[in-house]
């Protein structure tokens, strides 16, 4: 290394107020701070002999060598915060020397605190990454319910507020409640569908969940009548007041719009009874179960609670020019006496603010979604409810309408009503009664419901002695019934442990045809479409 006090360096530094002299490296000079301090360089040699070879170690090989004279304060352990080195200039190579003056600074801080230089940046790196792991961690969490446990996440993570109410407003929570989930039931009839109601809640029935039946005006008083007496007088209904009855008939046509108003009254007095139940169930009196609830429940236990069972296509074919585009007006919503709906001449095009869904009338659908269409924060269920007045045939429209139109609850629609039903083909207004030739079609459905059944059909006498195990007049017995059934009575009237399951052979069933319908490639591959 050659001798550097053969060269010359001449320093500048520089604040936003005062700029030192150039100095040379024969004649240090003094300056003055802005507190009055006076400074003297020193010649960096003399205070730290090794310099040129830590700096050909640091920088790699420095073919132009630093001047001796290059200065620091005498007076600071590193330069003040608001001073700055400029330039330096060097007799030979002022450009190069310039650049690796910028380097010098923090050489001088290492010089000075060797320990502290080499692991200040360790502590806000370790920082830094510990926060932002945790704040990772919290984004992912969700609640019980869904909802993120880091509110502002979801806020940021749409890029901006909504100024929007409807925006801000969720479902309702999913029950967190253990299993088995609780059903809700509405079971509906009309005149002379009396006694066959009775024999449906029957063949229905579990303490753990509720029910609703109807009777519409259509039918007599007297009907109406004994189907009340029926209900506040059996032993077990009384024990667990889960069955209520609408006193007050509606109207009901069933291509018409009232059809949709009477599944949402009961719906409404779900809600507004309480109650913990997870699924909504509308059936008719002409409906029967294939499997017993205990075998029902403990299927559905192994399933989200948010999925809604519907027949549902947006492919409308025949019905866009049958259904959707003649206008109909039902009389059962002004009039006190039952007839059929009437078309009007006009006819109207194919909505644009919302897409058309068709399927089946009867469905299996979710409190939460129940919820939506009773509450309806968004105007969706209004409107649609609105529009599907002069729609025929509006129960196998309006809920699938609704669903596929709502972001909230497209993605948990399962296209199958859970229901068996022989229809003509091309199918037309009503299916084909089943028979006892129907019996082995049905078991290989695997479905859980099957309709439409005459009163009293043979079939369904079938029905209950090999698969429901159920005794005339009776309830079909589960888990919970702990009494013997000893000369023709009932082993439901002694009550044990609710929410005790005993799944038989029907539960198989169902569980093949739940692994059927939620496969992927038939669950999301059908889901709106």
């Amino acid at each position: 290394m050659r001798n550097l006090e053969h060269y010359s360096c001449n320093l500048l530094f520089v604040n936003p107020i005062y700029t030192f002299p150039r100095t040379n490296h024969t004649q240090p000079a003094t300056a003055t701070l802005p507190n009055h301090q006076a400074v003297t360089p020193i010649p960096m040699h003399k205070q730290y002999p090794n310099t040129p070879s830590l700096i050909t170690s640091r920088f790699g090989r420095f073919r132009y060598p630093i001047s001796a004279t290059v200065v620091i304060f005498n007076r600071f352990t590193s330069f003040p915060p608001n001073f700055t080195i400029s330039y330096c200039f060097h007799t030979r190579s002022r450009r190069r020397i310039g650049i690796v003056m910028k380097k010098l600074r923090s050489y001088y801080m290492h010089l000075r605190h060797p320990h502290t230089a080499e692991r200040k940046w360790m502590y806000p790196l370790a920082v830094g990454s510990v926060v932002s792991l945790f704040l990772l961690f919290l984004a992912t969490l969700t609640s019980p319910d869904g909802a993120a446990v880091l509110p502002l996440y979801r806020y940021y993570a749409s890029g901006r507020a909504s100024v929007f109410v409807e925006d801000k407003l969720r479902a309702i929570p999913v029950s967190t409640l253990p299993p088995p989930p609780r059903l809700a039931y509405f079971i509906s009839g009309s005149k002379h569908d009396g006694d066959m109601l009775k024999r449906t809640l029957l063949a229905l029935y579990h303490p753990i969940n509720r029910y609703v039946i109807h009777l519409d005006a259509e039918s007599s008083p007297e009907e109406r009548v004994e189907l009340h007496q029926f209900v506040n007088t059996h032993p077990v209904f009384m024990k667990f007041g889960n069955v209520a009855m609408i006193t007050k008939a509606n109207l009901v046509t069933y291509r018409g719009p009232t059809m949709v108003a009477n599944t949402l009254h009961a719906a409404a007095i779900l809600l507004k009874e309480g109650g913990d139940w997870d699924w909504f169930i509308n059936l008719s009196a002409s409906d029967y179960p294939l499997v017993t609830q205990d075998d029902l429940l403990h299927t559905f236990s192994y399933l989200p609670r948010d999925l809604n069972f519907l027949d549902h296509t947006s492919k409308l074919r025949w019905k866009e020019s049958q259904r959707a585009k003649p206008v109909i007006v039902d009389p059962g919503l002004y009039m006190t006496k039952k007839t059929d709906v009437f078309w009007i001449p006009q006819r109207r095009s194919v909505p644009t603010a919302f897409k058309l869904f068709t399927g089946s009338a009867w469905m299996v659908l979710s409190r939460q979604f129940i919820d939506f269409c009773i509450w309806g924060w968004d105007n969706l269920p209004r409107t649609s409810l609105m529009y599907y007045t002069n729609f025929i045939s509006s129960p196998e429209g309006y809920f699938q309408t609704v669903i596929c139109n709502s972001q909230q609850f497209q993605n948990t629609t399962v296209n199958s009503d859970l229901h068996f039903i022989s229809w003509d083909n091309p199918p037309k207004q009503h299916p084909h009664y089943l028979t006892v030739h129907h019996m082995q079609k049905m078991i290989d459905s695997n479905a859980p419901f099957a309709r439409k059944f005459h009163k009293d059909d043979p079939v369904l006498d079938r029905i209950d002695s090999e698969l429901l195990d159920r005794g005339p007049g009776m309830i079909v017995p589960g888990g919970w019934c702990v009494g013997v059934r000893v000369n023709g009575s009932d082993p439901c009237l002694v009550v044990g442990d609710v929410t005790v399951v005993r799944p038989g052979f029907g539960a198989k069933r169902v569980g093949d045809f739940m692994s059927t319908v939620l496969s992927w490639g038939r669950f999301r591959g059908r889901q709106c479409k």
